[in-house]
């Protein structure tokens, strides 16, 4: 098997509108491609996320999502950042609060976590 990297995440959203604006005006993700698919009453956004994509559902009436950072599935999003403060900062003034910057024990390298609209953990890691 020669798995060649992540190809897309998929995130479902809550409130679409409010979600694009998130990832395409606040944290600049550029779009690829938007699709309303009218079977599903839905939108389908892909975003260019360095070398992988960001896939945005809407749905109807999606479950919420369980929240604890401990439970089972995937734990959060994390995006490779080159000056963790600039972003911090970029962040803070769009109105995007941010959790206290962390040291990495087995690597030194500086993170940070805030959230999505709908509470998705999304972290900042220094490379």
């Amino acid at each position: 098997m020669n798995l060649l990297g992540i190809h897309h995440i998929a995130i479902i959203c809550s409130n679409y509108d409010r979600s694009k604006h998130f990832y395409v005006e606040l944290l600049g993700f550029a779009i690829v491609q938007e699709t309303y698919r009218t079977a599903r009453n839905s939108y389908k956004l892909d975003l260019q996320a360095g070398n992988a994509q960001i896939e945005l559902f809407s749905f109807s009436e999606p479950p919420d999502r369980v929240n604890s950072p401990e439970a089972c599935g995937l734990r959060h999003l994390a995006f490779s950042v080159d000056n963790l403060d600039a972003i911090i900062a970029d962040l803070n003034t769009k109105g995007i609060p941010t959790e206290s910057i962390r040291l990495d024990d087995l690597t030194g390298k500086r993170f940070t976590f805030f959230q999505d609209p709908d509470g998705l953990p999304l972290e900042l890691y220094e490379s």
